[in-house]
């Protein structure tokens, strides 16, 4: 399977016509000079149905990722639901939307809502070159200057010593906002248009490679100075669209090395960062100092054995694990779900990386297809990060668990990211019964 052919079968440099579904399509087939994967054919000239090769690929239907989204979000709710519940107060009571669980509830009403209206906005932006270049260009700058606004005092709201968040109560809004949540979005969006529609040759260093390595090192410094974690998943993600979109090697080893070299100054920039990469190696030198939290969050998975204690019965959320509705969410999970539970979410997780797969490879364009790959990559793989960090396969660090985690500013800016790639997969429907 050649992902590189699916990506670059078509380009808006070169020159064009029109398929009989009214999309645009080359004249001409530019064919990348080396590949990443073997492919036994070249894909076809108008690839509106998604060939690799001469194997079709089905479109997915997009109810498919609302049904496995809400079925995350569902089980977040409840999750939080009960690891926020207080001994002396009911989960449902007089006031609940003034707590934890109850301001999740508002945030999962308007992400669905914001999802639905991503996907229908979405369909005619797509379709448009001038749409997905105004875009791409004006969400990146929004992320650039939201995230210089929250290092700015009174702006930021210096959260536990750190200046992750955007608060908007001098403006009578009791609202916080995350900007490196939009970040990614903002980061993938940029990266599929330089890549496919900014130039035809990936290959090119001077416009192609050079403008990604600049907003990739823009981003990542400026999301890196307060969130690590967060900065090294939108390195990976930016790596893995260069690697795919078919960068040289040579390009890609320089941009591993500077970033890695980058990751490494942030890394001991920081103590405390040291300190969680220290407790990683060994949790039982201090276990009730930094080796607490990964304690925690082993003792609260085994608590719960195979089959959990059960809704509500949890022990460990009560003072025990730090973070428990949020970070270490499915620590929760696990213990009141058991390991049953834990593998429903991986098995939810895992579909959805397949089926953002399928969208991406039934795309209609090159960029959509570039899109397609890098939103469900940086969805899977912040989840992948979170659940080793809770499990102790790496350290500590605050990324979410998407979807399932409390917060507003993650679970509003996925929302948007599935209703992309919902749009794509109409697209990608109508693109095959024109044909």
């Amino acid at each position: 399977m050649d992902v590189r052919h699916v990506l670059k079968a078509e380009s808006p440099r070169q020159s064009r016509g029109v398929s009989p579904n009214g999309l645009e399509t080359n004249l001409r087939l530019r064919l990348p000079i080396q590949t990443r994967f073997p492919c036994t054919s070249p894909p076809a000239l108008n690839d509106n149905k998604g060939m690799i090769g001469a194997q079709r690929v089905t479109t997915v239907s997009p109810g498919s990722f609302v049904l496995v989204s809400a079925a995350l979000m569902a089980i977040g709710l409840v999750t939080v639901a009960s690891a926020t519940a207080s001994l002396d107060r009911l989960v449902i009571s007089p006031g609940m939307f003034s707590t934890t669980f109850g301001k999740q509830l508002i945030f999962a009403a308007i992400a669905i809502a914001l999802m639905l209206t991503t996907t229908w906005t979405a369909i005619p932006a797509l379709s448009s070159m001038t749409t997905r270049r105004y875009v791409s260009y004006g969400l990146f700058g929004l992320a650039v200057m939201l995230l210089l606004a929250a290092l700015i005092p009174g702006l930021g709201d210096p959260h536990r010593g750190s200046n992750r968040w955007l608060d908007f109560s001098q403006l009578g809004l009791h609202v916080r906002f995350q900007p490196s949540e939009l970040a990614k979005l903002a980061l993938v969006t940029f990266i599929a248009y330089l890549l496919t529609e900014r130039d035809p040759d990936p290959r090119s260093f001077r416009r192609s490679f050079l403008p990604v390595a600049v907003a990739v090192a823009v981003l990542v410094a400026l999301v890196g100075k307060e969130n690590l974690g967060t900065a090294a998943l939108l390195a990976f993600v930016a790596g893995s669209m260069l690697f795919v979109g078919g960068c040289r090697f040579l390009h890609l080893g320089t941009l591993a090395m500077i970033g890695g070299a980058g990751l490494t100054y942030l890394l001991f920039a920081a103590s405390y960062r040291l300190d969680r990469v220290t407790a990683f190696l060994n949790i039982w030198d201090d276990p009730q100092g930094k080796g607490y939290q990964p304690i925690q969050s082993l003792a609260t998975i085994a608590s719960g054995s195979w089959f959990g204690r059960g809704l509500g019965e949890g022990v460990q959320k009560h003072g025990y694990l730090p973070e428990c509705h949020t970070d270490f969410v499915f620590a929760v999970l696990c213990e009141e779900a058991g390991a049953v539970g834990g593998f429903l979410v991986i098995g939810l997780f895992v579909a959805f990386l397949w089926l953002g797969m399928r969208v991406m490879l039934a795309a209609p364009t090159p960029f959509e297809r570039m899109l397609a790959f890098g939103l469900t990559l940086t969805v899977t793989l912040q989840a992948v990060i979170n659940i080793a960090v809770v499990t102790v396969v790496a350290p500590t660090t605050g990324v979410p668990l998407p979807m399932l985690s409390a917060g507003g500013s993650g679970l509003l800016t996925v929302s948007v990211a599935i209703g992309v790639l919902c749009a794509i997969a109409i697209r990608g429907q109508r693109a095959t019964e024109s044909e």
